[in-house]
């Protein structure tokens, strides 16, 4: 009887370590509650997962920690986005749109220094990225690339439901790997009753949106700076088109940028130019690094004019 609980319990902490050593389980990345951005990444966290290194620095930004005030030999971009500009769990940092964009621009010789900040987390929209820009500022930021994609037209009001409660949100770490495994893909997720009224919200969406896009033009203009528009396509957008209502909302936006003088790249012709589309997708939505590369190509074209 001891041997077999000898066997058992070895079992059990062998399971435990290759968790952690070879998947990352048991150090999640952790979310913290905000009233007015909904929720950030908490600060100064590193971790590794399926073998992809992730750090956020001190400001929440998957980026290494910064100097709140550029350097003056420094050209500093800020590319402000949801989870396509962060890269999630299935990207290493070395990979991520900030990290290929900067030594694209490196490669150039253009500038003397380039550093390239990102300031994302998964499911922001333009109205939690504005309160990103409203809490923390610009960074000294001489471009700001707001990367947004076509369902972040959609975004509702900022929440911090979400935190604690969904199981992609976690606000501590689990005290066994086992037990997020367990948690993550073994126990039914409970839902979250109040997130209806959040996903019921009524009014203009998208006109919401636009006027966080235009607050979001006015910070980065009082700061001397410049925005740039990047707007990414789901896959069903690639392999069909987009539906009545996405086109609607597409066309206002077309035009806002327009009326706004806001230099607005769309990736929906880019990406159906190429031979595979498809091919550019980690998921429906997220890019793998052919899209990633792809992306920052353009991206540079754009910065270096």
């Amino acid at each position: 009887m001891e041997t077999l609980l000898l066997v058992i319990l070895s079992l059990i902490v062998l399971t435990e370590v290759g968790l952690r050593l070879f998947y990352g389980f048991g150090t999640p990345l952790i979310y913290i509650e905000d009233s007015e951005i909904g929720y950030l990444l908490a600060p100064n966290q590193k971790t590794r997962r399926f073998g992809n290194r992730i750090e956020i620095n001190q400001y929440s930004m998957r980026t290494k920690p910064i100097a709140i005030e550029r350097d003056s030999k420094t050209h500093r971009i800020l590319l402000l986005g949801d989870s396509i500009a962060n890269g999630g769990w299935w990207t290493d940092q070395a990979d991520t749109l900030s990290s290929r964009l900067e030594r694209l621009l490196e490669a150039s010789t253009t500038f003397q220094q380039i550093e390239v900040l990102n300031a994302s987390a998964n499911s922001w929209c333009p109205r939690n990225e504005l309160a990103y820009l409203q809490r923390f500022g610009t960074f000294n930021s001489q471009l700001l690339i707001l990367l947004i994609n076509t369902d972040d037209l959609f975004g509702t009001h900022p929440t911090s439901l979400p935190v604690g409660r969904d199981r992609n949100y976690p606000k501590r770490k689990p005290p066994l790997a086992l037990i997020e495994v367990f948690t993550r893909y073994v126990l039914k997720e409970k839902p979250i009753p109040e997130m209806t009224a959040i996903r019921n919200e009524t009014g203009d969406r998208v006109g919401f949106n636009l006027e966080a896009i235009s607050k979001i033009q006015n910070i980065i203009n009082q700061n001397n700076g410049q925005l740039l528009l990047a707007m990414t396509p789901l896959l069903r957008e690639v392999a069909t088109s987009p539906l009545d209502y996405e086109l609607k909302a597409r066309l206002r936006l077309s035009e806002f940028t327009q009326l706004s003088q806001i230099t607005y790249i769309d990736f929906l012709p880019i990406f159906n130019s190429q031979d595979q589309p498809q091919a550019l997708y980690q998921d429906t939505i997220h890019l793998n690094s052919q899209g990633n590369q792809l992306v920052c190509e353009v991206l540079a074209r754009s910065v270096l004019g």
